[in-house]
């Protein structure tokens, strides 16, 4: 004699469904930005060679975790934020003269190379490039892209204008362009610009320019 069993008791219970994952496991951009600034806060703070993931973390007010699900290593992480300032660069002004361009270009830089915060990482990153290839090639591309995009703009403006020859050398007037403001700022490190010294800085280049 048999007996009928019920279907149901011989099929498992059915699994509960797996939630999606909620949005503290995705990468938030506001805990992104966080962690961007306090990378160049803590860089200017204690400089690369001492920055640390937890001292990162800690100005952020993220956990260590937040952190190295975006970047591996603290080396990846700036790499990734210098990069990002050549990608950015600077606009190109358009003030409709040479002189007027340049000097533009003369405040706008001055400001952001006399900046605290820039003025600390900038020769510590410098430093550190001298030991790592990495870093040395994320510095350099950093520098020359986002200078050399502005100078060939400011420069092809003015050969359109007639103001300085067609066929000039791009090489020699990017150094013309950047090289003094970037060698008082960085390099000499000058506490405070001489009066003056942006509107002669302005003359002497664009003369130079002319001249090549």
């Amino acid at each position: 004699m048999t007996t009928n069993a019920d279907p149901s008791a011989a099929q498992p219970p059915p699994r509960p469904r797996r939630r999606a994952p909620a949005g503290a496991a995705l990468l938030r951009e506001d805990v992104t930005e966080a962690i961007r600034a306090a990378v160049f806060e803590e860089l200017a703070a204690v400089g690369y060679a001492r920055m640390s993931i937890e001292g990162i973390a800690r100005r952020a007010r993220v956990g260590k975790t937040a952190v190295y699900r975006r970047w591996r290593s603290k080396l990846h992480l700036v790499l990734d934020l210098v990069s990002a300032v050549a990608v950015q660069g600077l606009p190109t002004p358009d003030t409709g003269s040479l002189e007027g361009d340049l000097r533009l270009l003369y405040e706008v830089t001055s400001r952001a190379l006399r900046h605290p915060v820039a003025g600390q990482i900038i020769p510590d990153l410098q430093a550190e490039a001298a030991r790592n290839p990495d870093i040395a090639e994320a510095m350099q591309k950093a520098l020359s892209e986002g200078q050399q995009s502005v100078a060939t703009g400011i420069v092809a403006a003015a050969v359109a204008r007639g103001e300085v020859r067609e066929g000039v050398d791009e090489n020699l007037a990017l150094d013309l362009i950047s090289g003094p403001l970037y060698w008082r700022s960085v390099v000499v490190r000058a506490p405070k610009l001489p009066k003056g010294y942006l509107e002669g800085l302005t003359r002497a280049t664009a003369a130079a320019l002319r001249a090549l």
